[in-house]
């Protein structure tokens, strides 16, 4: 019932706010390193990375009309990422790629927050419900408890009744001048007998 308490390190709770900017980063860096490599104004290299996003925005556009939601957010972001990269490799200064990243950071820091409210609100309806089963539980156990103990003073009185019965019985038996004989003749009244064959 009693659930262990495991405490995560702060680099798990971290990665996932910092995702979106790594990846973001790490387009711009390969982008920069394309452009010194020969990318920069190379007409054939962008051509081939505007039809690689255009690919991946229309599989992301086809993915979102047939509801299949987090592959159309991958392919928009497959999209955004080759265009930042075709841009960044493209360009010859860095003013251009860094107003780029920085819109593609936060796009990409606006679309993680709804899903991040999204688990937040779902880990918060898990626990309300694991709470709620705990206190009904409890209030389970509490009531069995309650009725155990009520049986366990009902069988202890029935046993203190028939010692003292018991002890009652012995002690009138041992009495000077007690005779048994003498209360059976006296004809004591019987308990009435109940016939069990009769059919209600």
């Amino acid at each position: 019932m009693n659930e262990p308490i495991v405490a995560r390190h702060w680099l798990t709770l971290a990665a996932p706010k910092a995702a979106p900017a790594v990846a973001t980063t790490t387009v711009l860096i390969l982008g920069r390193i394309w452009n010194a490599n020969g990318a920069e104004h190379s007409f054939g290299n962008a051509a081939l990375m505007v039809v690689l996003a255009a690919g991946a925005a229309a599989a992301g556009a086809s993915l979102s009309r047939t509801g299949n939601a987090p592959l159309a957010a991958t392919g928009y972001a497959i999209s955004g990422s080759l265009a930042l990269s075709g841009i960044a490799g493209y360009a010859d200064g860095i003013s251009l790629p860094l107003l780029l990243w920085a819109l593609a950071t936060t796009l990409a820091y606006g679309m993680a927050a709804r899903h991040w409210r999204t688990d937040r609100r779902a880990n918060v309806a898990h626990h309300q419900h694991l709470s709620e089963r705990r206190e009904e539980h409890g209030h389970i156990e509490r009531v069995e408890a309650l009725r155990a103990g009520a049986q366990i003073e009902v069988a202890r009185s029935g046993a203190a009744y028939a010692e003292q019965l018991a002890t009652a019985l012995i002690t009138r038996a041992t009495l000077p001048g007690f005779n048994p004989q003498a209360l059976q003749s006296a004809g004591l009244p019987e308990l009435p007998t109940i016939d069990t064959t009769k059919e209600h």
